[in-house]
């Protein structure tokens, strides 16, 4: 029979964490939470570009709506849109349409520019380009 008044050599007088225990906790938690960080910022990244690609075309659709139903010759500009979308800008940049090797094809397209418009946010950091094509002058 063992005596109650010893101590197993297992059990320490002073129970409590040594020093090596709390810098390996210290060193799990610091690698745990650099993870965590790091997909809550790219989750916050991937949702800021989600948001401006659903919503670059529709600034898009509507600024091609806008040139469409112009009475004015289209031409080249650039500008911001209105209240509640900051920080979006477009540009329209008009060539002439492509030329095609068929004398039919070549006719048809005589009469169409090349209207390519870009929608950027935030200094360009995140942009969008629509090509269309539109009538130079209404046929008769």
């Amino acid at each position: 029979m063992i005596p109650s008044h010893r101590h197993s050599s297992l059990f320490s007088a002073n129970p409590g964490f040594t020093l090596l225990e709390v810098m390996i906790a210290v060193a799990i938690l610091a690698i745990g939470l650099t993870t965590l960080f790091g997909s809550q910022s790219q989750s916050v990244s991937l949702a800021g570009q989600a948001k401006f690609n659903t919503i670059a075309p529709q600034l898009a659709r509507l600024k091609l709506s806008e040139l469409q139903t112009q009475t004015d010759e289209i031409v080249s500009n650039n500008g911001d849109f209105e209240e509640g979308f900051d920080g979006y800008s477009w540009a329209v940049e008009v060539d002439d349409s492509l030329s095609v090797e068929s004398e039919i094809l070549s006719t048809a397209i005589e009469n169409l520019q090349k209207v390519t418009l870009v929608i950027s946010f935030a200094e360009n950091s995140h942009q969008y380009t629509v090509e269309s094509y539109f009538l130079k002058e209404p046929l008769q």
